[in-house]
């Protein structure tokens, strides 16, 4: 949970420049879901019990980041996602 309030303060300080969607790969659905509102997340977020997101984009644990460019070029960032971090890729 300790990502979430800066990932959280990210999304509203960009959310005219770029799109945040989160994904919870582990747990169940009432974990996810208690996730989004303990962090009082606003941004989109999806389920990816499958692995199927976390496999494409080589994700091997939370917290980490894919930033998916305009031109569908991606890359991996592990750790904590925050609006400093948004601020230096941009």
């Amino acid at each position: 949970m300790r990502e979430a309030p800066s990932v959280e303060e990210a999304s509203q300080q960009w959310k005219e420049s770029i799109d945040i969607v989160g994904v919870a790969w582990s747990g169940d659905e009432a974990t996810y879901l208690d996730f989004i509102d303990e962090g009082g997340l606003t941004f989109p977020n999806v389920d990816d019990t499958s692995g199927d997101i976390y496999n494409r984009f080589g994700v091997p644990y939370q917290p980490a980041a894919v930033i998916i460019r305009p031109d569908g070029s991606s890359e991996l960032l592990r750790g904590v996602f925050d609006a400093d971090l948004i601020e230096s890729l941009l």
